[in-house]
């Protein structure tokens, strides 16, 4: 009778994860095109058809001052992605009673142009659809906190096309950050038997096929619901390349100290600013760097397809400028309310910089531009996420596999030097 039960349970483990990765692969396919269909709303057909000059400043302003009122309703959503992780591995539970709120405040940073990714919002919305089944559905009940942290890993990998980087993130230590995860409306609860390694990663590989199965489909019979990051042609590697390592990973370590060290002065200024006010501020600001700098919207997907292309067309500094530009404006919309990933933004900002590096001294060189980009970005992401596995999967979603060990190494040195300085 023993063995049947645990039969049973297993059955019932396996069935219910897959249906959880077929559930995140529709949620994260329906969030996409929505999103896609109210920002072409706002970002085409409206200067198409009034022709005003402006608009950008008029929409993003509108879109600040209605997440403000969102936020002073409601509360602080989206939540932050390390705080989201946070909750689900160190809390054990997300509240997920406000989640047509989640799902409306993730979307509008998005819409509006703000310069953030979609995966802080959609993990979130997908860890709270997971409490929810645990606590609404009797054979879930069980492994929820499981459920949620498969969840999460495949909402990462479904969005980015990489679903080793969302294993990773979940699992690679150092834990990530829990900064805010002692704010949460409930205590943890009861622990569940724990599952082995082994277990849950064949759960990861289960959830994440049903998952991509789901949004692959979709795409067949609909549309996809993104081309995602370029994958940047393979790149030959020289010895001036090992040399000029030597440059380009401190060089990532300067954009992450100006990632953080706006992250702190942005998010002490907002301290004293009402809400509304904040959000609506920030959305001012939003337009009227889409009005100079439109490269510095958004995700920075589209922006970094088109790099390959036309980075000659710059001159070296000018594509550094708009990378620290896209870290300074990344950092400044998650602190003043218009928050939401940072993942994206970096990729692009860190690309920017390094292709601009890159110019001077190889001016025309494409081969050079990519292997700087990628390991200034390693650096960069490796001092912030402290997780050189995690990046190097993250990072092979657009640089060439040739260059996976000296991302690896780029990202260790940055995780190690971000450690020492405590950030």
């Amino acid at each position: 009778m023993g063995k049947l039960r645990t039969a049973q349970n297993n059955i019932t483990l396996w069935f219910f994860t897959a249906l959880l990765g077929a559930a995140v692969g529709i949620i994260v396919w329906c969030f996409v095109q929505v999103v896609r269909s109210y920002t072409s709303l706002l970002w085409e057909f409206l200067p198409d058809v009034t022709g005003l000059k402006f608009l950008p400043v008029i929409i993003c302003t509108v879109g600040g001052f209605c997440m403000g009122l969102l936020r002073r309703k409601y509360g602080d959503y989206p939540e932050e992605l390390p705080v989201v992780l946070g909750k689900i591995k160190r809390q054990k539970h997300y509240d997920y009673h406000p989640m047509l709120v989640m799902i409306v405040c993730a979307m509008i940073p998005l819409v509006f142009g703000a310069s953030v990714g979609p995966e802080a919002g959609l993990t979130a919305i997908i860890a709270g659809l997971c409490y929810w089944i645990g606590d609404n559905v009797k054979y879930a009940k069980e492994h929820t906190a499981e459920y949620s942290e498969v969840g999460a890993a495949v909402t990462l990998g479904s969005l980015f096309h990489m679903p080793l980087f969302g294993i990773f993130a979940m699992e690679e230590e150092p834990a990530v950050d829990t900064k805010g995860d002692s704010t949460g409306t409930s205590e943890p609860k009861k622990a569940a038997p724990v599952l082995s390694k082994t277990t849950k990663l064949l759960l990861y590989g289960l959830s994440v096929a049903s998952a991509f199965l789901v949004m692959k489909g979709l795409g067949v019979l609909i549309r996809p619901a993104s081309e995602g990051f370029p994958s940047f042609e393979e790149a030959g590697i020289s010895g001036a390349d090992y040399a000029l390592m030597l440059l380009y990973i401190p060089i990532g370590l300067i954009v992450y100290l100006l990632y953080v060290g706006t992250i702190k002065g942005a998010g002490m200024t907002a301290k004293h600013i009402p809400v509304v006010l904040k959000e609506t501020i920030c959305g001012l600001c939003v337009g009227l760097v889409a009005l100079a700098a439109p490269m510095v919207l958004f995700s920075g997907e589209e922006e970094l397809e088109r790099l390959p292309d036309t980075f000659t067309t710059y001159a070296p500094m000018v594509l550094v400028g708009i990378g620290l530009l896209k870290v300074i404006m990344t950092a400044f919309c998650i602190e003043f309310g218009l928050k939401g990933g940072h993942f994206f933004p970096l990729i692009f900002a860190c690309s920017c910089v390094g292709f601009g590096i890159s110019m001077l001294f190889f001016p025309t060189s494409f081969d050079h531009a990519v292997f700087a980009a990628a390991i200034v970005t390693a650096a960069t992401l490796g001092a912030q996420m402290k997780k050189p596995f995690a990046v190097s999967m993250l990072l092979l979603l657009c640089f060439p596999f040739r260059v996976v060990l000296w991302i690896f190494l780029a990202a260790v040195v940055g995780g190690k030097v971000g450690s020492r300085l405590h950030f």
